[in-house]
């Protein structure tokens, strides 16, 4: 059976992608990604979302057998990115009287992506509207910009379950057996943890509106377009949501972000990091060999930073932009961040990097910053003993 059940009226109908090797065709993930779709059944009966096209064939066939024989009334359309809307077309052919459900920034991007509109099999819906379904009603809640315009959220009255579209989402497949694999903390925030910083980051004031309206429904049960069913202890992932949208350090410790061209850069972080010992959590990553959503993740979970780059062409070494660019990208802030330059005759490094980070909201840079001339000193050790002491200190 490829069906599973949420609840006796609530099926999830999603599918697994495990051949996929770059989400959104950036982000590796090595545990594959699911699509979330969901079919609730009563006397009119609705799917929630559809999924990537690559597995448009599985997914029909789930919707098939949730439905026994019935005809859907009602699709919505929580979220227009390609992964959760491609699969809309077929299955307008496949149910040709299904009436398509978004608000009124939903329907252009529908024209947009495939070419047609349907006024008479279109509802648009605002914030408040409500759906009735029978015993069920759906509640819709907008949830512009996070991460796209269009994006809204149902909110199940009976059930008090949450389709909560991209929010609450992570990386890696479902492998499902007997459920939609429901949550087990420590499984799920690593990946979680990524997946926010790196798609939704940037947009830490519409998910702190989202949640104040979180706050006033009472939630039994979250299901997100990825991942799985939340169904315990949702404090958990709802303050994780919480210090992630505000920016605010989740653990803490330092992350020493660096490249190194031919290794003296990373004997001067190795360095740093034997200094600072057993007094701080310390994560050492090499900005060219490490996945950079990664590091991303790491920068915004630690409250204090490391940057070190050699100087190259006059600037930065580009694994060290690159990074930069991303934190900037990502709204990176309210953060202590400390810098550590190479250069064999005219280091330029710091320079370039507190230029960049100047350009950040709320970020706390050390007065001094380090420079290696080529090579570890004794004098260069030295001011890698003292900057040790600075960061456990701040």
């Amino acid at each position: 059976m490829s069906v599973k059940k949420v609840s006796d009226s609530i099926l999830y109908v999603g599918v697994d992608d495990r051949e996929i090797d770059l989400f959104e065709s950036q982000y590796v993930v090595p545990e594959g990604v699911s699509y979330n779709s969901y079919v609730i059944i009563d006397e009119k009966i609705v799917v929630l979302d559809t999924v990537d096209k690559s597995k448009t064939s599985e997914w029909l066939c789930n919707v098939e057998e949730a439905l026994a024989g019935r005809t859907p009334d009602y699709v919505i359309v929580s979220h227009m990115e390609g992964d959760h809307s491609a699969s809309l077309v077929a299955l307008l052919e496949k149910y040709p009287n299904i009436t398509v459900v978004g608000n009124a920034k939903t329907f252009p991007m529908i024209k947009n992506f495939f070419g047609f509109e349907d006024d008479s099999h279109s509802l648009v819906v605002k914030e408040g509207d409500v759906l009735e379904l029978g015993s069920h009603r759906l509640k819709f809640i907008m949830a512009p910009m996070i991460h796209w315009p269009e994006v809204m959220m149902s909110y199940e009255e009976s059930e008090k379950v949450l389709f909560s579209a991209d929010a609450f989402g992570k990386f890696g497949a479902l492998n499902i057996k007997e459920s939609p694999a429901e949550a087990k903390k420590e499984d799920w925030v690593c990946e979680a943890r990524r997946y926010y910083f790196n798609i939704v980051g940037k947009y830490g004031a519409p998910v702190q509106a989202l949640l104040k309206k979180a706050a006033a429904l009472d939630i039994q049960k979250i299901c997100p377009l990825h991942g799985p069913v939340l169904a315990e202890e949702l404090s958990y992932y709802i303050e994780k949501y919480d210090v992630w949208s505000r920016y605010e350090p989740e653990d803490k410790g330092v992350l020493i972000a660096y490249s190194s061209v031919y290794g003296n850069t990373k004997a001067a972080v190795e360095a740093l990091a034997e200094c600072i010992g057993n007094r701080e959590k310390v994560v050492l990553a090499d900005l060219a060999r490490e996945d950079m959503a990664e590091v991303i993740e790491d920068a915004f979970r630690y409250d204090r930073l490391v940057v070190a780059s050699p100087t190259y062409d006059g600037g930065l070494f580009p694994a060290v932009e690159s990074f930069l660019n991303h934190l900037k990208a990502k709204a990176y802030q309210k953060r202590k961040v400390f810098l550590i330059e190479n250069g064999s005759w005219a280091p330029m490094a710091a320079k370039k990097m507190a230029e960049t980070f100047s350009e950040m909201k709320d970020i706390c840079l050390a007065e001094n910053s380090v420079t290696i001339k080529s090579a570890l000193t004794e004098e260069s050790l030295s001011e890698i003993k003292a900057l040790a002491e600075e960061i456990v200190k701040a």
